[in-house]
């Protein structure tokens, strides 16, 4: 062989030998280190390094739980309303002393369950009393120790999913893409519960019958959740961005690339709104929290429905579904508001409604909405209230207290011996009247312009939105008693006539109704006068009534008079213990104990109930209120 074959032989394939490849290899890396684009800049966008299976993964786990955990409570639901049903039927046509069957708990293992997880507070008593650091701030409320099993399981399986990443992953800006795919999934994902729990519409309400406070208070956490997976999401993406280009490139990006500007946008208004809605801060200046954070949340869902449909994947982010439905279902509750608003308020033929506001002693306004059509309102139920000229643009809740039902001129001809047939009344009209105290902002609005009218009473124009609520039927109950607090009589006050024409017609169970009322002074009772004097009125009254008023700052002691053995006034505050002790003594049947008032007398009554719980006796305990 020539030297030349020789030569061109010994070249091989051209492979470098050991010593030579390390040299190469070392040569690559010093480029690399060198040009961060080819080790870092693929992982600022786009799905590198983002561990899709497992976020889908996660995302069916989280859905999931929160289904199941639905399906648990209506099962739960179901079961009580058959029960219910049952002790409906079979007592109904009993006299008091044969309905002891009912007034016993039927699993011993329930009172505890009552005592210790599903009434009980967080811890010691405290619950709906407003944790104040002064007359003007407070910290709100604390959740009942069943909310909070609730809350602490979903919040430990978001940060469970957060987290489950690859930690051993060798290139930290890989681990960032990973923990930016996780965060952002999440977010997103967790964000249509968060818009289904903030409707008053909600049809979960109705269907499982668990109250809108109970909503909002899951609807405030899981939003707090949402600000902090976005937070994160926006941090990896920044720490990865800047790595690889520098801060000119970030604000670049943020400034001008859709894509990038949306995202950061929305993470922007999510910081806003979370700092709007720290509870010293929502609470000192409510009305304003709410016309804000209705802006700010179609910010925060306009700029991430951008920011998923304009990323440079074909089709857009694979959360765009997700983005598409919150924004079906916000429009879809707005859409329920606003029919229900024109349903309700208007007829081609009577028009519009109107209100007639009365300001009473105590700084309260008295206000009946005449409705142009008939309304199915039932007790226990709130609407919400807007007025023309005071904030029209704002809405509020507060608790029925009256109804009435007329019927036209032109419909006479329907009416019957007894009174009108249901029928002719289909075709009239309603009135919904409503005791409203006067705080702050919208309240005191109203009461100074009722009270500045220089007359009796003043008409506005309004409109009425609701009924809501008013699930909590107490029709199967042998022996109801209700706590009111101020001008929470209302709320309790709508029970009272349907109790008692149940019980003249031999429709409902119960036997015995106890109702305690805590006013400040005897004013409260022009409150309800015209209302508490027909029910005092109504036959066979007295065989199922008892009323126990009690007055914590008489400004007379003759004032302190009591009518007779069973409406009957006490100066200073009750013993809600006692109290309690006593009815359960003199137990009928099944027995129900509902609060409507504030916060201190509400966690009283709650201890009160709990401390009553045995085997021997079945009692049940209904809180109504809105933290806000």
């Amino acid at each position: 062989m020539s030297l030349m074959r020789r030569r061109i032989a010994a070249l091989g394939s051209f492979t470098p030998s050991p010593i030579l490849a390390m040299r190469e290899m070392d040569a690559a890396s010093t480029t690399n280190a060198a040009d961060p684009a080819a080790t870092i800049a693929p992982y600022a966008t786009g799905l590198s390094g983002v561990n899709q299976p497992v976020n889908l993964l996660f995302k069916d786990a989280l859905w999931w739980s929160l289904g199941i955990l639905a399906l648990i409570v209506l099962s739960v639901r179901l079961l009580e309303i058959g029960w219910s049903k049952l002790r409906h039927v079979s007592a109904m046509s009993l006299p008091a002393s044969q309905q002891g069957y009912w007034k016993m708990s039927q699993w011993s293992w329930m009172p505890s369950l009552k005592k210790n997880l599903i009434y009980a507070p967080i811890w010691n008593k405290r619950h709906n009393r407003e944790i104040r650091l002064s007359s003007a701030l407070h910290m709100g409320t604390l959740p009942s120790r069943l909310h909070s099993v609730i809350l602490g399981l979903y919040l430990l399986s978001n940060i469970a999913y957060m987290f489950y990443l690859d930690w051993y992953q060798p290139n930290h800006y890989a681990l960032l893409a990973e923990i930016r795919g996780r965060s952002g999934t999440l977010a997103v994902v967790n964000m249509v519960p968060l818009i289904i729990l903030a409707g008053r519409n909600n049809p979960l309400i109705p269907l499982l019958k668990v109250s809108f406070d109970t909503y909002n208070l899951l609807h405030r956490w899981m939003g707090r959740m949402v600000v902090l997976e976005a937070l994160i999401h926006t941090i990896a993406w920044a720490i990865v961005q800047v790595a690889a280009a520098g801060w000119s490139s970030f604000n670049e990006k943020i400034l001008h690339e859709t894509f990038v500007a949306s995202g950061f946008s929305a993470t922007i208004a999510l910081v806003i709104l979370f700092f709007l809605s720290l509870s010293p801060v929502r609470h000192a200046f409510y009305e304003t929290f709410l016309n804000v954070h209705i802006i700010l949340a179609f910010i925060i869902f306009a700029t991430t429905l951008v920011h998923c449909a304009s990323a440079s994947l074909p089709g857009g982010l694979p959360q765009l579904p997700y983005m598409i439905a919150i924004f079906v279902l916000w429009f879809a509750e707005r859409l329920a508001r606003m029919f229900r608003l024109a349903y309700s308020n208007w007829t081609s033929r009577r028009g519009f409604t109107e209100a007639t506001v009365e300001a009473l002693p105590g700084d309260c306004s008295r206000v009946t909405m005449k409705l142009p059509r008939y309304l199915d309102v039932g007790p226990g139920t709130h609407c919400y209230l807007r007025f023309s000229g005071i904030n029209p643009w704002e809405s509020h809740p507060f608790s029925v207290a009256w109804v009435e039902h007329q019927v036209d001129d032109a419909d006479t001809l329907h009416k019957e011996e007894k009174g009108h047939s249901y029928s002719a009344l289909r075709k009239g009209t309603t009135s919904v009247s409503f005791v409203i105290g006067a705080q702050t902002g919208f309240t005191r609005q109203l009461f100074d312009k009722a009270s500045r009218s220089g007359t009796s009473s003043i008409r506005v124009r309004a409109a009425l939105e609701g009924p809501y609520s008013g699930h909590h039927s107490l029709d199967s109950y042998g022996h109801a008693v209700l706590f009111a607090g101020s001008t929470g009589i209302t709320h309790q006050l709508s029970y009272l006539r349907p109790l008692i024409q149940g019980f003249n017609d031999g429709t409902i169970a119960t036997r015995r109704v106890t109702l305690v009322w805590v006013m400040r002074d005897t004013e409260a009772l022009e409150w309800v006068r015209p209302w508490m004097d027909e029910i005092l009125r109504m036959p066979n009254r007295r065989d199922i009534l008892n009323i126990r008023l009690f007055v914590t700052r008489p400004k007379n002691s003759k004032e302190i008079v009591s009518g007779s053995s069973t409406v009957q006034m006490f100066p200073g505050r009750p013993g809600i213990t006692t109290i309690m002790q006593r009815e359960v003594e003199q137990q009928v049947g099944a027995m129900v104990v509902t609060v409507c008032g504030p916060g201190a007398l509400a966690d009283d009554v709650r201890q009160a109930v709990r401390s009553v719980q045995s085997p021997d006796n079945s009692v049940d305990f209904v809180e109504e209120s809105f933290t806000w």
